[in-house]
């Protein structure tokens, strides 16, 4: 059965340009009601308009579909707010979410200015938090909501240049692992997508030829997956040109040593041992790493627990 949306209101941030754009015309043609929210600055957050987002919502209007632009800077908590209460009140609720805004202010860490890493962290993890917050009670409330964020593997891996947003995307990584162990009981269920593709924030990355196979709308497959009535939680989903990845946070078995070699000298001694990943596995919550190391611990003790 093909996944559809009808019925669901959704909210795209960034929505004006580039994977939000795909996002939301994405959407609405597979029957949602999509806020289109841009604040319409530049890459690196200035200015603002709503032009680009009225124009989103045209074309999903000449296509039959149902939308209405916002222009809600999503580092202003009550702007945020205005917009889920604003579609809540047209539409009657916010069920899909997909937390996609961002902006770069890209420098190298000894030039980087505090003022650019912190309007980075504002748009991306605070931004983000502003917006699930905005709609969590009322997804709670009819037990039920989808909700998409984004990572980049500039957190996941790392990159030059890129100190804020990093921090800011690996951040959101935690975020999600959080919302969607608290969204379980209520039917919500949070993903991440960490995606490539060729947009204004690219464009200077990549030659022509590869950012001609980087088509945003290759993306838009795997966050309508993540925001279906049958999408998992708690899942990284990599995705560009066509490709599609899970991603996991793998921790390795690890040894147990006695207390007689609590010393760095010990734990240079059995690096080879601590970092052999043969035996890896992801953790499903916090409380599992604690219970991993006392169980080992326990064992070289000889205690039952």
């Amino acid at each position: 059965m093909a996944i559809r949306f009808d019925g669901r209101v959704a909210i795209v941030t960034g929505a004006g340009n580039g994977l939000g754009r795909a996002h939301a015309l994405g959407l609405a043609s597979r029957g949602a009601k999509v806020v289109v929210n841009d604040f319409g600055g530049a890459r690196d957050g200035t200015g603002g308009s709503l032009s680009p987002a009225e124009t989103v919502v045209e074309e999903i209007r000449k296509a039959g579909g149902t939308a209405m632009a916002d222009g809600a800077d999503v580092s202003n908590f009550e702007q945020v707010t205005a917009m889920v209460e604003r579609a809540t009140k047209e539409w009657g609720s916010v069920d899909l979410l997909c937390a996609n805004a961002g902006i770069l202010r890209d420098k190298s860490f000894g030039k980087m200015e505090a003022a650019d890493f912190q309007k980075v962290l504002d748009v991306h993890l605070v931004g983000t938090f502003y917006c699930c917050k905005a709609a969590w009670a009322g997804m709670r409330d009819r037990n039920y909501g989808r909700i998409v964020l984004t990572t980049s593997s500039s957190g996941l891996y790392g990159n030059f240049g890129q100190a804020n947003y990093g921090a800011a995307k690996s951040g959101m990584v935690g975020l999600m692992n959080v919302l969607a162990e608290e969204g379980r009981k209520s039917d919500i269920r949070v993903n991440i997508i960490s995606p490539t593709a060729a947009t204004r924030m690219t464009e200077e990355l990549l030659p022509p030829q590869a950012l001609q196979l980087m088509k945003p709308n290759a993306i838009t497959p795997a966050v309508e997956y993540m925001l279906s009535e049958d999408a998992p939680t708690r899942t990284i989903m990599g995705a560009g040109a066509g490709s599609f990845a899970v991603i996991k946070i793998v921790e390795s078995e690890g040894i147990n040593l006695p207390e007689s070699e609590w010393t760095p000298d010990a734990v240079a001694a059995h690096f080879a041992e601590i970092s052999d990943m043969s035996k890896a596995k992801a953790l499903t919550g916090a409380f599992e790493q604690t219970q991993k190391y006392v169980a080992q611990a326990a064992a070289r003790a000889g205690i039952k627990l």
